[in-house]
């Protein structure tokens, strides 16, 4: 794997030699259960991989030599009444190279360096201005990220971008920015690609749908870790998302454009939405329709999504807050029961003001699940608030370190 001349005699060299063939396979697979956390020893790996000590050796040695992960010089001490030999502890090297995460609302964009294992390394405070043309706000958001590597000097693998959309594939088309005022089809992805290398920035450009990507970011590093078929449902500062990890993949559709769950009708009679129908969970369960239901009025002052939880944490007794709060809990209740009975998940994340939701009547949300699906009667499917802050622009990281997670090899060297 590494280039370097063995000095050992012939041999011995030719065996070492097919050692590290017989592991460069294994490089992008034992760099993933790193990242994922699932492989915390030397040992550990070993055995996920199914291959020998020393081809494990082998390859954690050539993934530290690229300045991606550490190996403790000394094997670690097995905690008390464990069995089998101590090994070399594997960890994210604190140094290495990171992606560049941004994420674009309706209430702002941030950019975040983002590292191995789901870490963000520097974030840029939140701007709260949003053009009306794509390209300047990209060209924002790159180059406050282009500045934070500058400051960090860390090597840049290559940039995600979250936003807002369902994203069409292949040409990276955002089809529905309904609440950036942003042109229907705005060519997002290559948009940001030419900011990307207009700021000098290595490495390639990918653009998703945010919910996506807080979806495949809860799966490897947050609360879907060791889900198998992950729903997560979120609301964030305006609208509802949803997102399927199946077999641990996220699945997009034959273009991207799967599982557009905000346009569920919850409520007949209710509010018009976007799309023409009407009561969807899009208009019926965001940020905007909790203030609406308690008799708020939205400010200036704060995002819509702040505004909504503050009310709920700080002002729960309420009746008016209370009840708001439960209409919204059962008509995403309802929203929840139809996508179980379609999709049977192992777990659902909620994330938003829907993890606010959660966390204010777990036990009214999960049996509206329960009472309306055919599925959560036989059993019940775990409801999980998500657990990782800036879940969209961990997952827009992961976009960038997906092709070093294929070949860190090729994609480093």
């Amino acid at each position: 794997m590494s280039g370097k001349a063995d000095p050992r005699p012939a041999g011995e060299g030719t065996t070492s030699r097919t050692r590290l063939d017989r592991g460069r396979g294994a490089l992008g697979p034992a760099l993933e259960l790193v990242h994922t956390g699932r492989a915390p020893t030397r040992a550990v790996l070993t055995a996920e991989l199914g291959v020998t000590r020393a081809t494990a050796g082998a390859v954690a040695a050539e993934l530290e030599a690229l300045g991606l992960i550490r190996v403790d010089a000394r094997p670690g001490v097995h905690p008390a009444g464990s069995q089998g030999r101590p090994s070399h502890r594997l960890s994210i090297a604190e140094d290495g190279p990171v992606a560049l995460a941004a994420q674009v609302h309706a209430d702002g964009f941030r950019a975040a360096l983002v590292g191995l294992g789901g870490r963000i390394v520097a974030t840029t405070p939140g701007c709260e201005v949003i053009d009306a043309d794509p390209a300047k706000v990209l060209g924002s958001v790159v180059s406050a990220g282009a500045e934070l590597l500058r400051e960090t000097g860390r090597r840049c693998v290559g940039a995600g971008l979250a936003v807002p959309s369902a994203v069409a594939e292949p040409e990276g088309l955002a089809l529905n920015p309904l609440h950036l005022a942003w042109p229907a089809g705005a060519p997002v992805r290559e948009i940001f690609a030419e900011q990307v290398r207009a700021a000098g920035l290595d490495g390639p450009a990918f653009a998703a749908n945010d919910i996506n990507l807080a979806a495949l970011a809860e799966h490897r590093h947050g609360a879907g870790r060791g889900s198998r078929d992950l729903l997560c449902v979120a609301t964030g500062h305006r609208g509802v998302g949803g997102a399927l990890v199946l077999d641990g993949r996220l699945h997009t559709g034959s273009s991207g454009l799967a599982l557009e769950v905000g346009h569920l009708t919850v409520n007949p009679e209710g509010r018009p939405c976007h799309c023409g129908s009407r009561g969807c969970l899009d208009v019926e369960a965001d940020p905007l329709a909790l203030l609406t239901a308690a008799g708020r009025e939205p400010g200036p002052e704060m995002s819509l999504l702040r505004q909504a939880e503050e009310l709920i944490r700080h002002h729960y007794d309420d009746p008016d807050v209370r009840t708001a709060t439960e209409t919204l809990i059962d008509r995403l209740g309802l929203g929840l029961a139809g996508l179980v009975n379609i999709l049977n998940p192992d777990r659902i994340v909620l994330g938003g003001l829907h993890r606010t939701l959660l966390e204010a009547d777990p036990e009214r949300l999960r049996a509206v699940v329960a009472d309306r699906s055919l599925w959560g009667r036989s059993g019940g499917v775990p409801i999980l608030p998500s657990s990782l802050d800036h879940n969209s622009l961990v997952g827009a990281a992961e976009l960038a370190w997906q092709p070093v997670l294929d070949d860190p090899l090729g994609a480093l060297t």
